[in-house]
Formats: C-alpha cells, sequence, structure tokens
C-alpha cells in the first residue's frame, strides 16, 4: 500500500486504512509462511506451560466469569469466550519466557497478538488465511509502535528504559488490531479499537528483578484488552484518532520528555506495505530470558572445545551494559535463583546450565531446555557452584551491538591459569541465523509431548503448517483439544 498523502491523516488512521487495505489484498506468500512458524512455535509454548500456575490460576478466574463460550483456551477441550479464551491463551504464551522477539524493540509481540487472533478467529469462522493476514498486521503494529520509542542515542528502548513491559502496553493495541479486522470492522472502527485499547494496556518489569510471577500475564491481558477493545468499537464505542501523536496520547503519556510526535508519525507509518518489520522477529531456542541467550551459546561452546567445568576457576561473562539490571542484578540472587523462573532470567545460571548441557538429549537438539529450569535444577549444587564463578561485566563491542542483536563474551579463566573466550555476536534463532521449518517442528514437539500423545501432538503439527489453506480455524481447533485429550 503506497503512502498516504494527506497531510490531515493521523498515525491511527494511517494504520488502520493500512490494515483494511491488506485485509481486502493478500499477505505476500512468504509472510504467511513466517507467521505460520510463529503460530506453531506459540502453540508449542503454551502447551509446555500447562503444569504452570499462573496458566491455570488465570483458567480458574475466567471459569468463574463464565460467559458465552466461543473460543477455545489451550490445554482445554471446552470454549469460553473469546476474551477470557485470549486471557488464558496470551499467558500461557508468555508464561516460560519462550515467546518470540523484535529487535531492537525488545518485544514478544505473537505472545499479545496471536491468543487475540485465535480467539476471535474461531468465534466468527475466519479463514486461516485471514487468521495469519490480521495477526501479521497485529504483530506490525505493536513492532512499530516499539519501535517509535527505540532511542539510538540511548541504545535501548524508552518503555523499558523506564520500567514498562512495551510487550503489554504496544501488544494490547495490535492485538486489538487483528481482532478488528477479523471482525470485518471498517477503518474509522479499526481506528476506534486502537484509541481504546491504549487506555487497556498495562505492565511494570519490576518482577525481572525481584521476584513475581505477574509478568506471565501482561500478554495474556494484553491480548484480552484487544479483544475487548474491537468488540467495543464494533459496538459503537470510539476512541481518540490522535492516541499515538496527542498532547495527552499513548507516547507522551508514557514516554514524557523523551516523545518525539516527528519520529513516533515516522515509525508508525513510513514503508507500510513495503517494509515489514515482521520479518526482524527472531525465535527463540533456549525457555529463558532472550538476553541470556548468547551466553548460553558461548558456554556451549567453550564445553565444545573440552573445556571441563571442574577446572575453571572463574568465568566472564560480557554483555550489553543496558541488560545487567535483567541478568546480573542484584549479583546475590543471580547467583543463586530462588526457583526456577527466577533462573530463567540469570546470566550466572544460564552460563552455568550452558556448560553443564548435553545437546540433542533431550529435547529439540539445541541444548539447553526446559528441565534446566525446574526448580530442583535451580537448586543443583553443580549448577549453583558454576554460577557462583560467574562475573557478570559490560562490554563495549556488545553494548554498541545491543539492542539489535543480545549478543556475549564469555571467558574461561582455568586452573592452569590460561584463559579461553568465546564471542558470540548473532543469535540463533535471528533472521541472521534462523531456524528453519525442521527446527521449529522439532521444538514444538520437544514442547508439545509432555501434553499429550506423539500422534495427536504431530497431527497438530501438520493442521499448523497448513493452516493457510483452511476454510476455517476448525480443524485446527479440534487438533488442539486432541492433544490435551489423547492417553
Amino acid at each position: 500500500m503506497p503512502d498516504d498523502p494527506r497531510p490531515t491523516t493521523t498515525p491511527a488512521q494511517r494504520l488502520a486504512d493500512f490494515a483494511v487495505a491488506t485485509r481486502d489484498g493478500e499477505l505476500p506468500a512468504e509472510l504467511r509462511e513466517k507467521v505460520t512458524g510463529h503460530l506453531l512455535d506459540l502453540l508449542g509454548n503454551s502447551l509446555a506451560a500447562l503444569p504452570e500456575r499462573p496458566g491455570a490460576a488465570v483458567r480458574e478466574l475466567v471459569d468463574e466469569w463464565g460467559g458465552t463460550p466461543a473460543a477455545t483456551a489451550i490445554g482445554s477441550t471446552t470454549r469460553l469466550p473469546a476474551p477470557s479464551a485470549a486471557l488464558v491463551n496470551g499467558t500461557l504464551a508468555h508464561s516460560l519466557d519462550f515467546d518470540d522477539t523484535h529487535l531492537p524493540s525488545v518485544l514478544h509481540p505473537s505472545a499479545s497478538v496471536l491468543p487475540a487472533a485465535l480467539a476471535t478467529a474461531e468465534a466468527v469462522g475466519a479463514t486461516g488465511a485471514r487468521l495469519l493476514d490480521a495477526a501479521a498486521v497485529g504483530i506490525e503494529v505493536t513492532c512499530r509502535l516499539g519501535m517509535a520509542q527505540y532511542d539510538e542515542e540511548l541504545g535501548n528502548s524508552v518503555f523499558f528504559d523506564r520500567g514498562l513491559h512495551a510487550t503489554a502496553i504496544c501488544g494490547a493495541i495490535g492485538a486489538a488490531v487483528a481482532a478488528a479486522m477479523l471482525r470485518g470492522i471498517d477503518a474509522a472502527g479499526i481506528c476506534s479499537a486502537m484509541g481504546i485499547a491504549a487506555s487497556m494496556g498495562s505492565g511494570i518489569i519490576e518482577a525481572n528483578r525481584t521476584g513475581g510471577t505477574v509478568k506471565r500475564v501482561h500478554c495474556g491481558w494484553a491480548a484480552h484488552a484487544g479483544v475487548v477493545a474491537a468488540d467495543l468499537a464494533r459496538l459503537g464505542l470510539t476512541g481518540p484518532p490522535t492516541v499515538f501523536e496527542g498532547r495527552f496520547g499513548f507516547f507522551q503519556a508514557f514516554c514524557g520528555a523523551h516523545f518525539d510526535a516527528d519520529g513516533v508519525v515516522a515509525a508508525l507509518t513510513e514503508g507500510l506495505g513495503r517494509h515489514w518489520e515482521l520479518s526482524r522477529l527472531f525465535i527463540k531456542p533456549y525457555p529463558c530470558n532472550h538476553f541470556t541467550h548468547a551466553g548460553v551459546d558461548a558456554a556451549m561452546r567453550l564445553r565444545r572445545r573440552g573445556v571441563d567445568p571442574a577446572r575453571i576457576s572463574r568465568l566472564t561473562l560480557g554483555v550489553p551494559a543496558p541488560v545487567l539490571r535483567t541478568i546480573a542484578e542484584p549479583a546475590a540472587e543471580k547467583a543463586h535463583p530462588r526457583s526456577g523462573y527466577h533462573a530463567a532470567f540469570s546470566g550466572p545460571y544460564t552460563v552455568a546450565a550452558g556448560l553443564l548441557a548435553r545437546p540433542g538429549a533431550p529435547g529439540h537438539g539445541l541444548g539447553v531446555f526446559h528441565e534446566d529450569f525446574t526448580d530442583e535444577a535451580a537448586a543443583d549444587p553443580a549448577r549453583l557452584d558454576l554460577a557462583a564463578r560467574v562475573t557478570c561485566v559490560a562490554d563495549e563491542e556488545c553494548t554498541a551491538v545491543f539492542p539489535h542483536q543480545f549478543p556475549a563474551v564469555l571467558t574461561a579463566e582455568l586452573d592452569d591459569g590460561s584463559t579461553m573466550t568465546e564471542r558470540v555476536m548473532v543469535n540463533r534463532g535471528s533472521p541472521q541465523d534462523p531456524l528453519d521449518a525442521a527446527e521449529l517442528t522439532a521444538k514444538f514437539l520437544a514442547n508439545a509431548l509432555g501434553a499429550g500423545a506423539e500422534p495427536a501432538v504431530r497431527a497438530l503439527a501438520d493442521e499448523v503448517w497448513n493452516i493457510a489453506g483452511a476454510a476455517d480455524t476448525a480443524a485446527l481447533t479440534r487438533a488442539l483439544s486432541a492433544v490435551v485429550s489423547s492417553p
């Protein structure tokens, strides 16, 4: 779609026009395929998260709410109101911190947008292609909102720097766009849905530092908000067309003095339909905070080079300066995480896990997997002993690359005084080093096999890979339900 030349058109109106144009046209096949891969990844991550308490708590809550059944919650054979299904599924999608990432915005867009799109597509009987197209636009809007407050000089997201979970607040708006597209709402209504959702998104990331499981619900709440916002717009509630750039709009409210109206307009609208931020999504190979991944890879490389963990006297993990607050502070907490969940946000612990990993057995063949982030594993003396030898520092080269990649430099000092160093400057699973379809399927199977029998899990994978040609999402929904009902 060409850039809209009308100077009086607001960014929200431009995005709404883009959404309608995409719905009326056809998304490029390579983008549909990319969204399909992210859908498979999300479903596997969600099935793996079923034993976790946050998803179970949300499911118990929505059961108390009741309502008209319209969409399926992952892990159940029963249906819920679409906003409730989106809440459950978005919570599951983000619960293990195994969901995809967009850089440099540092967003996890699919975990909010896809649950909203899935719930709405099932509720309205949308085709698989419409589901993928709506999800693509919702993810694009989410990523562009995040990019609108990426500060090159700061080298970080303004949202993140201020303690806001950009995924949650931007994801609510992207989810609203996807749901509104699937509801068949016109451009004015989609614009209102964004304006409504901007009053609903929320998320504070202090739990990353000092504990708490509330962050796991952020994407679920964003998905829920998006579905509700679209339905309210469908029923006549309106939102401000200047919701993004206005004096009391989204960016002024969340970013204050860092707000740049011209920059926001450019980030949200330039190249719509020609340049897709969607194409820059990363998929995680390891079920831990993305900032830790390069350290894991560096640790596994050292092990492959023959480094014996028992001979390591000291480890220095160099990372981008802005990530220290997430994976290195408070130092005592990160060296001895209080649970498996907190271990996933620890640079020292994840390096230890990488040094002790056995790639290919078990799991998806890439090394560190869920068994490394149980409460028992987090209390393992061997891991804790290695973690205690890790010092995290800011590395200038890594800081210069961040946040376009999340690199790391790991140096091991051995008991004979010699040192060995591994530098990982490009993340596995990034557009520059992507997981292929076979690897995505292997990750999905390793995630999902704990939830159901292998034939049902493989059948679900087949349905996902063929979703673009499906007349509706009914077969996908049946296959998803069959996983949890299989012996």
